[in-house]
């Protein structure tokens, strides 16, 4: 079913969240925020905050998951980190043009940096 096809009819999208498993619509959030956080790291500037929490929120997905979360778990896992890899170059190369970057204590994403 197509994204359009939900935004217009409330009973295709009941239908849609009834009929799709847990996993998957995890599995599509959690592809949305890796590919949000690609993007918004790869923006000059980048956005690192909006990044960091994000990073922070698929990892705490994965953690609240586990392995509950299907036979993807360990690419969850994996993409997890290398955006946190990218993030740490990102902010590198942020503070080198001068720029402090977001950090806030205990977050993931920042606590490498």
């Amino acid at each position: 079913m197509s994204d359009d096809a939900i935004e217009g009819d409330p009973q295709s999208e009941l239908d849609y969240v009834r009929d799709t498993t847990a996993e998957a619509i995890l599995a599509n959030h959690f592809f949305v925020l890796a590919h949000w956080s690609a993007v918004h790291l790869a923006q000059t500037p980048p956005d690192l905050a909006g990044a960091q929490l994000v990073i922070d929120t698929m990892g705490a997905m994965i953690d609240a998951g586990g392995e509950r979360l299907g036979a993807n778990a360990a690419l969850y896992r994996s993409a997890v980190a290398e955006i946190q890899q990218v993030f740490v170059r990102a902010a590198q190369a942020h503070r080198e043009t001068g720029e402090t970057p977001p950090h806030h204590v205990g977050d993931a994403a920042t606590d490498a940096v």
